[in-house]
């Protein structure tokens, strides 16, 4: 795993934004795996910014949702799908068709998971996957204890992972208790992945993701196993790590 150090959020904000935009650029049909939350927010207004001084083009992307909860509608501005959409993808030329994330209201939720494997598969997996790290080590919304075996799949959120998500809705009983996410096997087939952490109270999940152990009881571990991520961490989540 290769860190880069910046000095605070825009930064860090900056620095992934140029690397999208680097795969974007490169590649023919570039595929995204894109994420949601606060972490990711900055970078997506540094693209947009970029596409409107007209320095980059998302009409050939397609972009794939980490994940999304389990009984909010896409209009619902509490859903992933309307955050990409109020973030990002109403601000730029990507074409909507392209944008998957994952239906929180299918009627058959395994279905569901089954059909957006598929999706992936049949877009040949993903070229650059952003990620933000969970206090508990949670990437996408796979939880301590998933396998590392996992493909898209229903989780149930733990309490920890609700109660950080409860500043979104008007209270802790309207947070949703599962979601439709990628699993942790589908993340990892991704070319290249790209870990944002920012802050310092996600400094102690940093260090344990560059100096424990790989369990599956701290899900972000899997990650040094990938012979291709980029960590862009600012001072703040970098203060407790170990050197």
């Amino acid at each position: 795993m290769n860190i880069k150090q910046v000095e605070d959020y825009e930064a860090m904000s900056i620095a992934g934004a140029q690397l999208i935009m680097e795969t974007v650029k490169r590649l023919e049909n570039p595929v995204l795996g894109l994420a949601t939350g606060s972490t990711p927010e900055g970078v997506y207004k540094q693209l947009i910014d970029a596409y409107q001084r007209q320095q980059v083009s998302f009409r050939e992307t397609t972009t794939f949702n980490l994940d999304e909860y389990v009984g909010l509608a896409g209009e619902d501005p509490n859903s992933y799908r309307y955050f990409m959409d109020d973030k990002f993808f109403d601000h730029i030329d990507i074409n909507k068709q392209q944008t998957f994330v994952p239906n929180g209201k299918a009627d058959d939720l395994q279905q569901e998971c089954e059909q957006y494997e598929q999706r992936l598969k049949d877009h040949q997996e993903i070229d650059l996957q952003v990620l933000g790290i969970g206090v508990n080590g949670h990437i996408g919304f796979n939880e301590p204890g998933t396998s590392f075996k996992t493909r898209t799949h229903v989780v149930n959120l733990a309490p920890s992972t609700r109660e950080a998500n409860a500043r979104f809705f008007n209270s802790m009983q309207e947070v949703p208790e599962q979601a439709i996410t990628m699993g942790i096997a589908t993340i990892m087939k991704s070319e290249k992945i790209v870990l944002l952490v920012s802050g310092e109270k996600k400094a102690r999940a940093l260090d344990q993701l560059l100096h424990g152990d790989v369990t599956e009881e701290f899900p972000a571990s899997i990650l040094q196993t990938h012979d291709n991520v980029q960590i862009i961490a600012d001072k703040a989540a970098l203060s407790k790590v170990r050197v």
